[in-house]
C-alpha cells in the first residue's frame, strides 16, 4: 500500500468559524478538525500546476494528493499554518510500516466518494451508524475496526444519502 500526502488548512479554535461550527455540529469534544473534508480543511495548494503532474495521484477527485513527499514539502515550505498529512485510502488493516518517519497516527476519517465531505464531522451526524461522542478530539475514529463497522453501517442504514458512501482514510500527521 502506497502512502499519499496532502497539505491541508488547519481548522481549530483559532479559526473565526470555529464557534459557529461547534454550535452547529455539537462536537464539543473537538480541539481541531483533522480531516480530508475539502470544505472544512481544504488543501493549501488548490490550483493544480502543470509541473505537479509527475508528483500527484493521477486519478479523478484525487489530484490534490501527492506521491512525492519531498516535492510537497518544497511546495508548502512557506505555508506555516497547515497540516502535512500522510494518508491511506481504504487500507485493509492499520497501516504502519509504510508511514515515513516523523508522522504520527491521528485517526480514521470517512469521506464521501464524490464530494470530499466527511461523514464524521460535516454531515450533522448519522445516529443509526455512530454516536458523535465516539469521535476523538480531532473528529476521527481511533481504530480501524470501528471505522470499518461505521463505513458498512452508513451504507446499510443510509442507502440513499450520498455522503454515506465513503472511503475510509487512515490519517497520519507530520509532527
Amino acid at each position: 500500500m502506497t502512502p499519499w500526502f496532502i497539505a491541508t488548512e488547519r481548522f481549530d479554535q483559532s479559526d473565526a468559524r470555529w464557534g459557529e461550527y461547534i454550535a452547529w455540529s455539537g462536537l464539543e469534544q473537538l480541539d481541531e478538525v483533522v480531516s480530508l473534508d475539502g470544505s472544512l480543511c481544504p488543501t493549501v495548494l488548490p490550483n493544480i500546476k502543470k509541473e505537479y503532474w509527475n508528483h500527484i495521484v493521477n486519478e479523478d477527485f484525487m489530484l490534490h494528493f501527492f506521491v512525492d513527499l519531498d516535492y510537497l514539502r518544497n511546495e508548502t515550505a512557506d505555508i506555516h499554518r497547515k497540516n502535512l498529512l500522510c494518508v491511506f485510502r481504504n487500507p485493509p488493516s492499520h497501516p504502519s510500516s509504510q508511514v515515513p518517519d516523523g508522522f504520527e497516527f491521528i485517526g480514521y476519517d470517512l469521506v464521501d466518494k464524490d464530494s470530499s465531505i466527511s461523514a464524521l464531522t460535516n454531515c450533522g451526524g448519522f445516529p443509526k451508524a455512530f454516536s458523535n461522542g465516539e469521535l476523538s478530539e480531532n473528529g476521527l475514529f481511533r481504530t480501524h475496526e470501528r471505522s470499518r463497522e461505521v463505513q458498512d453501517a452508513l451504507r446499510q442504514q443510509y442507502p440513499t444519502e450520498h455522503h454515506a458512501d465513503c472511503h475510509l482514510w487512515a490519517i497520519f500527521r507530520c509532527q
